[in-house]
């Protein structure tokens, strides 16, 4: 297979990844209707009888790990799926906690030359496998561009941003990894699928 046809498959997938995820966000966006109704009375029921909240009104999963990084950065790792493409992705959300805007530093990037030329990413990002004893950085395509969130320059007080990166993926048995980021604690996360 030559590096042209496995980039433009690269690219690909990820267009495809893209157009469902904003496919399934335009469905979930319907508007008003007799249903809407049933189930808000619903929920407010649920939360008079007492019961526990459910994910359905609203409340969030667990995290599989926060990791704090500078100035009141917080990064929230959602979840770490294995593809069937060999590969694994990593999704979650970059916070600002502090009470000022903050600029991301350059150091998320790494220090990769090929990377730092396309711009500010989250391109430093790697997972570690203590078993395997293997460290996978983040996927890049054929110019050199790394496969995660990139652009982000700087986030408001307060603000929330959804942030993506994808790995080689390792061994099918391992399923616990260190995900590390410059700057930023490291934690434990269990990879599914």
């Amino acid at each position: 297979m030559s590096i042209r046809f496995t980039g433009t498959a690269c690219r690909g997938m990820v267009a495809l990844t893209v157009a469902a995820g904003l496919a399934l966000g335009v469905a979930g966006c319907g508007g008003g209707s007799d249903d809407d109704k049933r189930s808000k009375a619903s929920a407010s029921a649920s939360k008079d009888s007492g019961s526990d909240p459910s994910a359905q009104e609203g409340q969030a999963e667990e995290p599989l790990a926060e990791l704090k990084g500078p100035d009141g950065l917080l990064l929230q790792i959602a979840s770490a799926k294995r593809d069937t493409g060999g590969f694994i992705t990593v999704n979650g959300s970059l916070k600002n906690d502090s009470d000022k805007t903050l600029t991301l530093p350059a150091q998320l990037s790494g220090n990769e030359t090929e990377v730092i030329r396309n711009g500010r990413s989250l391109g430093g990002a790697t997972l570690v496998d203590p078993k395997g004893k293997k460290r996978y950085y983040v996927l890049r395509d054929t110019d050199g561009r790394p496969l995660t969130t990139t652009g982000i320059t700087s986030i408001k007080s307060g603000d929330t941003v959804p942030v993506f990166m994808q790995f080689p993926a390792p061994p099918n048995e391992t399923v616990d990894v260190s995900f590390q980021l410059p700057m930023f604690a490291s934690g434990t996360i269990a990879i599914t699928g």
